[in-house]
């Protein structure tokens, strides 16, 4: 969707504003016209779930042009999927749902800046979160010379429209539509992966989240009472199938949001350390990708070579630090996207978990590819494992030990 850019032979600079359509953005489009940009409003789809039919308000607010760009596909397949490879979670705890979606999002925001004819780039990230990092370093790294924008750090802006009431004053004085309140309770940031709640009354870290504020996740006490049965199938990694139906990423996704959400699966409150310094208390959801990462390390289990896994395991904090910072596009995530892309050639299989009141629990596993040997791992008689040969292991690998314990020992007399 888009109207009829500035005639030609016009002078004002284009600005390429990443636009939501909330009241952040569509102030911000204001403004940048009263500061003589053509202002291109741009909505990237990473599968909020809501009405993107927003040109009439993105022209209402000031913008010449208004463009909706579909990045659903490849945010899951090349995001989503790809973390879940890595079992990428901040601080072991966080999915990375909203710092994987930014470098999408800013790569089709920077593909729509090139066809504009353009190196100006906007956006509504205030100075205190790490969106501001992952908007930019993502900006800079798909082109050096980006001219960016980001009002709440401008003294100006900010004079002008120091917080959330004097933006819904300037709202109204300029007749733009918004529907925003000065009291609505805390603010949430949607897409398919997951919802960010966080801000107004979440800042306080005793506060216990509203049922009501939930909306992918049943609250798990109000969740069935009854154990719901599912399997998860895998290929190199990637997820591909629920209940032995065969899905393209987005079914896929939406299918265990689904079915993990009605179980009350998938919600983490916690205290975080955001890149810019400060701790910050946020509350997700991401019901399906909790199911996932769950299944996905249970295969792990048995098709991953141990060493293998465990040098996963002590790369993954850099890797989700990374993607938490902002640097999606930078030479050491792609050298350890490399080696993450050997270390999953051999998952493939399939998962059986059980979910319930918000628990997930894996309860069987198989694959063409186990490296799991019954005949050595049984506790009974027989089998292929010679129990004898652990006498001389354990004398090799405990040698450093009885030679410092001896060594002591003679010290002393």
């Amino acid at each position: 969707m888009s109207k009829k850019a500035t005639p030609k032979g016009s002078t004002k600079e284009k600005c390429i504003l990443l636009y939501s359509g909330g009241l952040d953005t569509s102030v911000i489009a204001h403004w940048l016209a009263s500061k003589g940009y053509e202002v291109v409003c741009v909505t990237v789809d990473v599968g909020q779930d809501e009405d993107l039919n927003l040109q009439k308000k993105a022209l209402a607010s000031g913008a010449s042009k208004f463009i909706v760009v579909d990045m659903v596909e490849e945010f899951v397949r090349d995001g989503v999927f790809q973390c879940l490879r890595w079992e990428a979670k901040y601080e072991g705890r966080y999915l990375l749902g909203t710092s994987i979606a930014r470098p999408f999002m800013i790569k089709a925001i920077v593909d729509v800046a090139k066809r504009e004819g353009t190196t100006c780039i906007a956006h509504g990230a205030t100075g205190k979160g790490n969106d501001q990092c992952r908007f930019e370093l993502a900006a800079y790294a798909l082109i050096p010379g980006a001219k960016i924008i980001a009002p709440w750090r401008d003294p100006e802006f900010r004079a002008l429209i120091p917080g959330r009431k004097e933006a819904i004053e300037y709202a109204a004085k300029h007749g733009i539509p918004v529907r925003a309140s000065a009291d609505k309770p805390w603010s949430t940031d949607p897409n398919i992966q997951h919802r960010s709640h966080e801000a107004g009354e979440l800042e306080d870290p005793w506060r216990k989240p509203r049922d009501e504020m939930f909306q992918m996740t049943a609250p798990p006490h109000k969740a069935p009472d009854r154990i719901e049965e599912i399997t998860v199938d895998f290929e190199r990694g990637f997820p591909v199938a629920v209940n032995g139906k065969r899905m393209k990423p987005v079914r896929l996704l939406r299918e265990l949001n689904a079915i993990a959400g009605r179980n009350g699966v998938g919600i983490t409150d916690m205290v975080e350390n955001r890149f810019v310094g400060m701790k910050s208390r946020g509350v997700y959801e991401a019901p399906g990708a909790t199911v996932l990462f769950a299944s996905h390390r249970d295969l792990e289990g048995i098709t991953m070579d141990c060493r293998v896994m465990h040098m996963r395991d002590t790369l993954m904090p850099t890797y989700a630090q990374l993607v938490y910072d902002g640097f999606w596009f930078s030479p050491l995530k792609e050298c350890l996207d490399a080696f993450i892309e050997k270390a999953q050639e051999d998952v493939n299989g399939t998962v059986r978990l059980e979910l319930y009141k918000g628990s997930v629990r894996p309860t069987g596993r198989k694959s063409p590819n186990s490296l799991y040997d019954a005949s050595i791992a049984t506790m009974e008689a027989g089998g292929s494992y010679n129990q004898d040969d652990a006498t001389g292991f354990l004398r090799i690998v405990g040698l450093p030990t009885r030679i410092r314990t001896a060594m002591a020992s003679r010290r002393k007399t």
